[in-house]
């Protein structure tokens, strides 16, 4: 996950779905953590929440964002954005289902739709490109938001994205009512809520974003723990939700804690597959490959048909120089998961390193095709366009990827590139057009 061990984004430009309505731009920048594993974990914590609250799980993606306060959020009815620090706070399976359920209720409660009724939906790398410059919005808080129409330092973006008081009781309603349906106890939703108590007290800056965007009150706890004694019994935990939440947290604190804390925990992981997962991860940090794939055959050993172990497994072999063995362990990944992006881009990122192009470029653009959001892939991809001699394709694919950064200038110039040598009216030119579109809206 981390430098090469991530699959990150990276959001900067302009946010071009909240300028019309107050002027601003991000003050830094958002980083997706893009791990195959991590997001199907938490697909698996989310689907019965999702379905219970008459949402599609395929169509609603949980996304990690790298940043260590704690909140989630939502800046579209497509996406669940949860911050890594809330993630590696909480405790049990059922207290991110209940954030889960929170969110989810935004969505289903139509909370977001009235306010972004103009943005363009993320069908392309433009479109998207503007939910996550929202998305960097909303992580930062909108607390050092230069506000052009309203005045420098406003509060206007956190505003905007906040959630009324009628409308977290509204969620708090609904979120209850999701978790008793998909059998999930709704007491984390208490002991989430739990975690803010207190910082209403505290000023802005020390508030984690979110209080801001989540306003608690005393007479909203007290009708949420309401809520909750009324719904049935205490549930029991669902073992198969605690083992995906164990392996979420376990990886992810595997890549941002310092590998001799991972090692020291390791044992107390839950489940022998997720120790040996977490101390393979802590080994390869510290450039310990023997060890490192000693514990990853050890995590395979116990669940081989597991895509994610073994997508691991050629993540490790990659980064240790050993292309053409991160090819096979990769390819035996991707004929596990043949549908996952994630991993045919882990995949083609190997045979590029190997020397294969042809083969490369086929995988990538596979990857692609299924998910358009990892500017990693749009990275490799465009490297495969032009080792195989086609630059205008070349061109459109970096165009996309600064797109998807929210850099709709650098975009520009590299759409414009493209446009001229693609073939007028086929599929790759008007992918080049909307990317042009959407740049000349951000100027």
């Amino acid at each position: 996950m981390y430098h090469a061990t991530r699959h990150m984004i990276r959001v900067t430009g302009l946010m071009l779905c909240l300028t019309a309505l107050i002027g601003a731009v991000p003050a830094r920048a958002a980083q997706l953590l893009r791990d195959a594993d991590i997001e199907y974990s938490l697909q698996q914590l989310g689907a019965p929440i999702l379905r219970a609250a008459g949402l599609s799980p395929n169509q609603v993606r949980i996304l990690l964002i790298d940043d260590n306060t704690l909140n989630a959020f939502i800046v579209d009815t497509q996406h669940i954005f949860i911050h890594s620090g809330l993630l590696t706070k909480l405790d049990t399976a059922a207290q991110i289902q209940a954030v889960i359920a929170h969110e989810a209720a935004h969505i289903a409660n139509g909370h977001i739709s009235r306010r972004m009724g103009n943005m363009q939906t993320a069908r392309t790398a433009a479109g998207l490109g503007m939910v996550l410059a929202a998305a960097a919005a909303a992580a930062g808080g909108g607390r050092a938001a230069a506000g052009l129409a309203i005045g420098a330092q406003s509060s206007a973006l956190r505003n905007f994205l906040a959630h009324t008081r009628a409308e977290e009781s509204s969620a708090d309603i609904s979120s209850i009512r999701y978790l008793v349906r998909a059998g999930v106890d709704p007491q984390g939703a208490i002991e989430v809520q739990d975690l803010f108590r207190g910082q209403e007290a505290l000023s802005e800056r020390r508030q984690d974003p979110y209080m801001q965007s989540h306003p608690l009150t005393r007479d909203r706890l007290r009708a949420l723990k309401g809520l909750v004694a009324g719904a049935s019994a205490q549930t029991a935990p669902d073992p198969a939700a605690e083992y995906w939440f164990a392996r979420a947290k376990g990886k992810l604190t595997a890549f941002t804690r310092a590998p001799s804390w991972t090692l020291r925990r390791a044992d107390s992981s839950g489940t022998a597959d997720i120790a040996y997962m977490r101390k393979a991860v802590a080994y390869h940090r510290q450039s310990d490959l023997g060890r490192a794939i000693s514990n990853i055959d050890g995590a395979i050993g116990l669940r081989p048909n597991d895509p994610f172990l073994r997508e691991l497994k050629g993540q490790i072999l990659l980064e240790s120089r050993r292309a053409s063995d991160a090819v096979a362990v990769y390819s035996a990944a991707a004929r596990l998961a043949p549908r996952e992006p994630l991993i045919l881009g882990g995949l083609g990122r190997a045979y590029l390193a190997a020397g294969n192009a042809g083969e490369a470029l086929r995988t990538l653009e596979a990857a692609r095709g299924r998910d358009f959001s990892d500017a990693r892939i749009l990275r490799d991809l465009a490297v495969a366009y032009a080792k195989t001699g086609q630059d205008a394709m070349a061109s459109l694919v970096t165009a996309e990827r600064y797109a998807v950064q929210g850099r709709l200038k650098d975009a520009a110039i590299h759409a414009k590139r493209a446009e001229g040598a693609l073939p007028r009216g086929s599929g790759p030119w008007q992918r080049a057009q909307d990317v042009l579109s959407a740049a000349q809206r951000a100027r």
